[in-house]
């Protein structure tokens, strides 16, 4: 019997109706919009309600290999484990990126038997939050280029433009571009280029806006280059913010939806975890934390950059505290680290295992020993796992003293996440001193170096003279003091992709930072990260396909 792929699972169930799902979640008719049968908006009125707050769990991973690591899958699974064991719960998630979608990494609503439905609407338009979010941004670009054309009163450099319009898709050929060409009636000529819409300072600070007015205060605040004589000029000096917040108005609401066990699932936002801060909207978060006894929602690939972005930009703007924290591995992707190629995971080998390690143990450190946060590490068991092989994760895991707990949610849904529920309960009773992996008082220096030597378990930090140029800029703005938000390759705690496992011996090299001043953090950028990513040799959109009756196939 061959295995269903996730899109015929997700179709084979029959969904039940959004106004029973927003029963469930203690949501009052009121504060309903619905998009169809399957999906609502809610209302931001509701967050006035004086709700006792739930307990939030954060679920992140070690280091991310093409073996996969289910997080998303494991999220999913472990809420459906809490209502199985009677708990009243609530699943927090991004909503996925039309890029990867199309591109390698497929969508982001699950997998197997814990996904989040309708997966075909949530990979794809959904409510059209991603449009809203490109049109804010891409109408903020002309109004800048159309202020400079009209006569450019605020005094703008063009060579020293910051702002790019974007695009929700994989589309490398737009990363640099010339534009303004063709004559005085086409603008002003000018180098430039795109982002990804998941890369847009728009999606970060949608995600981190507390209400409509905080958000057209940060929309203001955003700086989208500089005059000739080196002062920042923001979206307000162009008086763009109220045109962009009416394009977000409905934007910012989350959208609720469900799992495929009736599980209520707020869906909204979705800034990447290697350029941007990785994390779903504040304000879901809050709905979920007053809808349910507990509240489950992930950070984007491995702990270093989701769960740290989670924990020291998230947690400290939105003053949260978060309860408990999953870790999440495989014992494919740790052999993985520990040298094996993808086509050699199906054989027991104890000695890439070990090898691979202390990539999980670096992870697991951090978030109990720097972050001091109670923390169990989810085991995503695949067939070919041996008992061996799991025997030695647990065994390694517990001399740091942490459980291990094995999740079967892929195949058996919320019944397989029963084990893992549990344990998540009974940490969530546990006293946890939460503390930030640095202070924001410290230099932006210092908060890069604390970093890269407590988290990433590197030497330190390289700045090229670009950035201590940069450096000097931000602390004449007054920006030192907000936090940092590192993009760097998600493939390794180094900013090297090649250096799997647990790296020593390396330092950070930051080849240029930004601030995001609307959102409140500053950007570093290392190694080669880009904020536009391309397509692979044969991308999923080949494998795509809708038939005569609309049901689409090939979306995983």
């Amino acid at each position: 019997m061959g295995y269903k792929s996730d899109i015929e699972i997700a179709q084979s169930i029959t969904p039940e109706h959004i106004l029973t799902i927003a029963e469930r979640a203690g949501v009052d008719p009121k504060y309903i919009e619905q998009y169809g049968n399957y999906k609502a908006k809610i209302d931001l009125s509701l967050l006035k309600e004086e709700r006792k707050e739930g307990k939030l769990i954060l679920v992140t991973a070690i280091t991310p290999t093409p073996a996969g690591e289910g997080k998303t899958t494991t999220t999913i699974g472990l809420a459906d484990g809490l209502k199985r064991i009677g708990k009243k719960v609530v699943v927090s998630l991004r909503e996925p990126s039309l890029g990867p979608v199309f591109g390698v990494k497929g969508g982001a609503a699950g997998g197997g038997y814990a996904q989040v439905i309708p997966m075909e609407d949530i990979n794809l338009h959904f409510t059209g939050d991603f449009h809203a979010i490109g049109a804010a941004n891409n109408l903020l670009a002309a109004m800048l280029d159309n202020h400079i054309y009209q006569g450019n009163t605020l005094n703008i450099d063009p060579r020293k433009i910051t702002w790019k319009r974007c695009v929700d898709m994989n589309d490398r050929q737009l990363r640099f571009v010339v534009d303004g060409l063709g004559g005085k009636v086409n603008g002003v000529p000018r180098e430039d280029g795109y982002d990804i819409t998941v890369a847009s300072e728009i999606m970060a600070v949608l995600c981190l806006a507390s209400s409509i007015t905080d958000l057209k205060e940060r929309l203001s605040r955003i700086i989208v280059g500089y005059t000739y004589d080196d002062k920042p000029v923001t979206a307000g000096d162009l008086k763009a913010q109220g045109a962009m917040t009416a394009l977000l108005k409905d934007a910012i609401k989350p959208n609720l939806v469900q799992t495929l066990e009736g599980t209520p699932a707020f869906v909204h936002g979705g800034p990447f975890a290697n350029i941007a801060h990785g994390c779903n909207s504040v304000i879901a978060t809050k709905m979920a934390l007053m809808m349910g006894d507990y509240a489950v929602t992930e950070a984007g690939f491995g702990a270093d950059l989701g769960a740290e972005k989670f924990l020291d930009i998230k947690c400290r703007l939105a003053k949260l505290k978060p309860d408990a924290v999953v870790v999440v591995a495989t014992i494919r992707a740790l052999k993985m680290h520990g040298g094996l190629s993808k086509n050699e995971l199906n054989n027991e080998d104890l000695v890439a295992l070990e090898k691979g390690l202390p990539n999980l143990l670096r992870h697991v450190h951090n978030i109990k020993d720097v972050y001091k946060l109670p923390s169990v590490v989810a085991v995503n068991r695949f067939p070919t796992d041996t008992d061996k092989e799991i025997e030695l994760v647990i065994e390694k895991c517990k001399q740091l003293g942490v459980n291990v707990v094995l999740s079967t949610v892929w195949a058996d849904g919320g019944k397989g996440g029963e084990a893992l529920a549990k344990e998540i309960v009974e940490l969530c009773e546990k006293d946890n001193d939460f503390t930030f992996s640095y202070d924001s008082n410290l230099s932006i220096k210092e908060k890069l170096e604390s970093i890269a030597i407590k988290i990433y378990g590197g030497d330190g930090v390289i700045f090229t003279p670009e950035a201590n140029k940069q450096i000097a800029t931000l602390n004449a703005l007054g920006f030192d003091k907000l936090p940092v938000c590192v993009a760097k390759t998600q493939y390794s705690f180094s900013d090297d992709m090649t250096k799997l496992g647990a790296p020593t011996g390396f330092k950070i090299t930051v080849r240029s930072l930004k601030v995001s001043a609307g959102a409140g953090f500053i950007v570093a950028l290392t190694g080669n990260i880009m904020t536009m990513p391309g397509l692979p040799k044969i991308p999923a959109a080949e494998k795509i396909d809708v038939d005569e009756n609309g049901i689409i196939s090939g979306l995983f």
